[in-house]
């Protein structure tokens, strides 16, 4: 039987001809472009390096995935950032078809895995980085609430799954996991899974949005919207969004509100840092005692940092060993609220790398909100 995407690019319409068993996406009316990587003009859209790891990677997936394959596995959806979309097809322990499709950019590999699950995909797997662990993490859920198998006899939900391929790859960090994809190959194969928290943020506007690492305010977050500018550069793209980001910057007295609480002034922050992961930044343990098992989010403030400061104390930073410096301090939090006292609407907020506006928002947490592939 043959399915089909349904996918937007700029004004129109793409759909791109996936071969199924089990035909759970949207149809387009009109597919066309059946083989993206004939197509030089899409490929260069895509994560060129993701697309590349992906071809190499291939026949050990097809190899390790076909046989001793303890997990049924009905379908698996792959997913690289802003680039392709791989389709596993998987017949009880035999590995029946691997299928390549095109994401349009970005927030359309959210759509895509929500339709995978509302059709009862076993489990989603990024291949790529944060990005990409990002918007599959937010395809979870709509609105308020998660997305759930149409089919009400499904026995159990639907698993994420990571194969590292990104710049920085953080989250993958906090489980101690290498930017390697046949190690995750091995781990998707042996399918053992556990529960993991989420984070939601709120504000702005009504739809919530959900995050899976590190969410961060004001000095990193600008850094991280400047950085996204220079991925080409690999991790040294972060060096130069710190850079640019210190140009001009300025410490700003915050307003703080946990667990529905008083509200409290913190003045002259510098960098304010919500963790469910430990890492951000491309390999900076900002958040140590974080633990996305552990029903709680942890915080830590930086304030009346200068530049000289990030300089002196950046060996700490990246070790995680931070938390006993001088205006350093940390918090443990079901929720918390930050707003900006002088109502500038000028400080950035991130979260997994993704630019997500300006202050006032709320961050709260979902304990054992998705199963992953452990």
């Amino acid at each position: 039987m043959m399915g089909y995407f349904q996918i937007a690019v700029g004004g129109g319409i793409m759909g791109v001809r996936v071969p199924m068993v089990k035909p759970w996406v949207i149809k387009a009316e009109k597919p066309m472009a059946p083989d993206i990587f004939s197509d030089s003009s899409i490929l260069r859209g895509a994560n060129g390096r993701t697309i590349k790891e992906w071809k190499k990677l291939l026949p050990y997936l097809r190899s390790r995935l076909g046989t001793d394959y303890n997990v049924c596995f009905l379908s698996l959806i792959l997913l690289a950032a802003h680039g392709t979309v791989f389709s596993v097809e998987i017949n009880l322990l035999k590995l029946s078809q691997i299928c390549e499709s095109l994401t349009s950019g970005p927030s359309h590999g959210i759509d895509i895995t929500r339709e995978a699950i509302l059709e009862g995909a076993d489990a989603v797997i990024a291949v790529g980085g944060d990005g990409t662990l990002h918007e599959v993490v937010n395809g979870f859920f709509w609105g308020d609430h998660a997305v759930t198998n149409l089919d009400r006899e499904a026995t159990h939900s639907t698993a994420l799954g990571l194969i590292p391929l990104g710049t920085g790859s953080d989250f993958a960090r906090s489980f101690n996991w290498k930017n390697d994809p046949h190690e995750a190959v091995e781990r998707i194969a042996r399918g053992q899974r556990s529960r993991i928290d989420v984070g939601v943020i709120s504000g702005e506007t009504k739809e919530p949005h959900y995050f899976l690492n590190v969410a961060d305010i004001h000095l990193s977050a600008k850094a991280g919207f400047y950085a996204s500018r220079y991925k080409r550069f690999g991790n040294l793209c972060y060096v130069i969004g710190a850079l640019q980001a210190f140009i001009g910057h300025h410490n700003q007295d915050l307003r703080i509100k946990v667990n529905g609480s008083e509200w409290e002034e913190y003045s002259q922050v510098t960098a304010l840092c919500i963790g469910n992961g430990k890492y951000f930044g491309g390999g900076m343990k900002i958040v140590p005692n974080a633990d996305p098992c552990s029903g709680n989010l942890k915080v830590v403030i930086l304030q009346d940092f200068k530049w000289y400061d990030f300089i002196l104390k950046l060996q700490k930073l990246y070790r995680g060993t931070h938390l006993s410096v001088k205006n350093v301090s940390s918090l443990s939090v079901h929720s918390i609220e930050v707003e900006d006292i002088s109502g500038s609407g000028s400080i950035y907020v991130q979260s997994d790398g993704e630019h997500l506006g300006f202050l006032p928002r709320n961050f709260r947490i979902l304990p054992a909100a998705i199963e992953m592939i452990c």
